[in-house]
């Protein structure tokens, strides 16, 4: 008896969300995040929903507030950036005392249109791609694809493009090689070729004159000019995405999974932003902040590296009454604290030999946190100080959140980078928390309703803490 009352003091218990939380709840919340999901095929779309849903809670653009000339408590405001990225905030006290702040990011892996897509290939039509972010190229073969993004033509107007999401629209692929003529060898990487991610456009002539060169190209130009108004030239200064034409959908009988395209890094957004619309904070500023480029380096003007949210904030300031801007911002990101809202790699069963198993975050376990990310010995990452993991693990369980530790695989198998350490340059406390997923980085990545659930709710416990 006195060895198992010893064994509940000092050893850690690990519980899943099932144990703790409400089924009915869970499932409720997991029909908004689907919505969202199914939506946000790109990060311009996702952006689009998060302004919908901040607006339809009270929040209004920055731009309201410098005409008006102050912000107060309760005030609620946002600010977008290039249609791609956007910080909100709920005010409440000084800026100098500190934000809490909930970062995460809108794109996901995909491919790209080529500036010059459009070719034609023995009377079929297709369009070059240069994928976008870590992809295992195979994984985009023979499934259904949407293309979304926009164009800017030549008289600056924007049009949006959106094909393949609509029930009586058509899909697009792109064709692999049969088994039975397949007998290429060596690497995947080798085998599986990113300039051959060409997708099937269409295989009609607009004439079968032989006369008429590149008759199909030109059939599907002139589809998409009878469509959208625009010419081959206006493909140039596009930003057009392809990617998988695969709607949220629960997994496995006991409905517990959601497979969909963009859990990698869109359920930490959605998560982030439900939770700032529902947080009270107590003594200080909560906040989200969700931007592009996560899958390439955070590089870019919507880039986590490009910090547009501090003239934000140094605008807020201002609007406080502040008479040292400068002083006062280096204040506030000092004594600010950023949670780096980012999945990671769940421990699957049919792949245990990548994992170490005492380390990794399991699905249903609640959220991840991350104490550190990057490769080999901890390449390219924030690793987080022990003092914002104790404080973070201190709120989580004065709150009663179901939370783990997570890690990106074994030690030397690989690895990645989040967000967070382009905050913690800047003298923010910054550390990873975000959900465990399996198949991250493919078109349908898997995520536990329960740690969907489990980090909206310690996303809100975190937003409203001092």
């Amino acid at each position: 008896m006195e060895i198992k009352k010893l064994q509940e003091k000092l050893m850690r218990k690990k519980v899943t969300v099932w144990e703790k939380r409400d089924r009915n709840v869970i499932d409720e919340y997991s029909k908004g995040y689907k919505k969202f999901i199914n939506y946000s095929k790109t990060e311009r779309r996702a952006v689009e929903y998060t302004v919908k849903e901040l607006e339809k809670h009270g929040f209004k653009p920055l731009d309201f507030y410098l005409e008006k000339g102050k912000i107060e408590d309760g005030d609620k405001v946002y600010y977008v950036n290039n249609s791609k990225a956007i910080f909100a905030i709920k005010i409440k006290g000084s800026l100098i005392n500190g934000i809490n702040i909930v970062g995460a990011h809108l794109d996901a892996p995909r491919l790209d249109l080529k500036p010059e897509p459009i070719i034609e290939d023995t009377n079929i039509a297709m369009a070059k791609t240069h994928y976008y972010g870590g992809v295992k190229k195979y994984q985009w073969l023979n499934i259904p694809l949407e293309l979304h993004g926009v164009v800017i033509k030549d008289d600056g107007t924007k049009v949006d493009v959106s094909i393949g999401d609509a029930e009586d629209d058509p899909v697009f692929v792109i064709s692999d090689l049969l088994p039975h003529l397949d007998r290429r060898k060596g690497e995947v990487s080798e085998v599986f070729k990113g300039e051959d991610l060409n997708l099937l456009l269409g295989s009609i002539s607009i004439s079968y004159d032989e006369e008429v060169k590149d008759g199909v190209k030109l059939n599907i130009l002139n589809i998409l000019h009878e469509k959208y108004g625009i010419i081959e030239e206006d493909l140039i200064s596009a930003e057009l995405e392809v990617v998988p034409s695969l709607p949220a959908r629960d997994v496995g009988l006991d409905r517990s999974l959601i497979a969909a395209y963009g859990h990698d890094d869109r359920i930490c957004s959605y998560t982030a932003l439900t939770a700032l619309i529902e947080s009270e904070p107590i003594n200080r500023s909560a906040s989200i902040l969700l931007t592009d480029k996560e899958e390439i380096g955070s590089d870019g003007n919507t880039g986590a590296k490009h910090h547009f949210w501090i003239t934000v904030v140094k605008k807020l300031l201002k609007l406080q009454g502040s008479s040292n801007i400068e002083l006062d911002i280096d204040d506030t990101l000092l004594n600010s604290t950023l949670l780096s809202a980012d999945v990671t790699a769940g421990y699957d069963p049919n792949f245990k030999d990548v994992h170490d198993p005492a380390n990794a975050a399991r699905l249903g376990y609640g959220i991840a946190i991350a104490k550190y990310t990057g490769a080999r010995g901890k390449a390219g990452t924030n690793d987080a100080n022990a003092e914002v993991f104790g404080k973070i693990r201190k709120i989580f369980n004065e709150e009663g959140v179901v939370w783990q530790t997570g890690e990106l695989g074994k030690v030397d198998q690989g690895g990645g980078g989040t967000i967070a350490k382009f905050f913690s340059e800047k003298g923010l406390s910054v550390i990873d928390a975000g959900v465990a997923l399996f198949g991250m980085h493919s078109p349908y990545e898997i995520a536990s309703k329960g740690d969907l659930y489990e980090t909206y709710y310690a996303y809100k416990v975190f937003l409203n803490k001092n």
